[in-house]
């Protein structure tokens, strides 16, 4: 640089040379300002724009823990997506942090959920997630891998939901050609029987389903003559799905060697029962050389009877 006259003598600029407001901040070289030359506690809230603070902007190292007022960082200063994990102290995220219902299905890691974090109410599935009554009680179940609640009133009392025992209650003899058995009928209840659901129902030798579905049905016979031996004795469980014409749907053979023999028969048939009306059962017998057997009965013990249990669905 040229001068007139002579040249000024060299001096160091001191603060007291530069006029306040003189230096802006497009003055200060990037990088310039480091911690040591930032006071204690000279960074005050107002002195940081919004959004100022991002991770680009903050040199490694550069700002210490005394340079910065406390609680002058305030979450207007920080810019969005400018925290990262790194810069969290670990365990610091507590619950309350956690916003409701902000932890999903990605964010669990695979057999994260084990046993012990479980209620054990819920793993045995006896009550419910909450202290409601038990028709209100929810399982958890896992549908490709998500746990789903189940209420526990849909699936409760498992498959059979109907099932209902009937037997002769007396000695009932029969006479020549087909019998049906449409007397001394009763539900067993005695030795503690009980039935489940509404049970059938019986009239005239014709029993009645409560509810369509897949039944299934198992008759037991006991007989003998008292005056000599039966040569063929048919037992038979008839079918209508008309409610008018029976058809034979399972027979079983009976015979004895002499008199007061007593022989017994159990068999059994699956029947789809697709109309309560017209979709019914009953029981009818006869004897190849009509020797008028009888069919052994009482009213505390079954001898002779018939069994109903309803499988599933029609």
């Amino acid at each position: 640089m040229s001068y007139i006259g002579k040249q000024p003598t060299k001096a160091p600029l001191t603060a007291s040379d530069i006029e306040d407001g003189i230096i802006t901040a497009a003055k200060i070289e990037d990088g310039a300002v480091v911690a040591a030359e930032i006071a204690s506690n000279a960074v005050t809230t107002a002195k940081i724009n919004a959004d100022a603070v991002t991770s680009a902007k903050i040199a490694d190292n550069a700002v210490v823990t005394a340079a910065i007022n406390a609680d002058a960082v305030t979450g207007a200063k920080i810019a969005d997506d400018a925290i990262n994990s790194e810069h969290y102290t670990d365990g610091s995220v507590d619950t309350a942090h956690i916003a409701d219902a902000n932890v999903t299905t990605a964010k669990v890691a695979d057999d994260a959920i084990t046993a012990a974090k479980l209620n054990n109410d819920i793993i045995s599935g006896t009550t419910a997630l909450t202290s409601e009554p038990e028709d209100t009680d929810e399982f958890l179940v896992s549908d490709a891998g998500t746990l789903k609640r189940i209420d526990y009133s849909l699936i409760k009392g498992g498959g059979i939901t109907d099932a209902d025992f009937w037997r002769l209650t007396t000695d009932t003899q029969f006479g020549t050609g087909v019998q049906i058995l449409n007397a001394n009928w009763e539900r067993a209840d005695s030795d503690n029987a009980e039935k489940i659901g509404n049970g059938v129902s019986y009239s005239g030798g014709i029993f009645t389903f409560p509810s369509t579905g897949i039944w299934l049905i198992q008759h037991q016979v006991s007989l003998f003559r008292s005056n000599g031996e039966i040569q063929r004795h048919d037992s038979r469980i008839a079918m209508t799905t008309n409610n008018s014409t029976f058809d034979d749907a399972a027979q079983s053979h009976t015979s004895t060697d002499d008199a007061n023999y007593r022989q017994s028969t159990c068999f059994s048939f699956i029947f789809d029962c697709e109309n309560t009306t017209t979709h019914k059962i009953r029981f009818y017998y006869s004897d190849a050389s009509n020797n008028n057997p009888t069919l052994v009965g009482a009213t505390n013990a079954t001898n002779t009877g018939a069994m109903f249990v309803r499988l599933g669905d029609t």
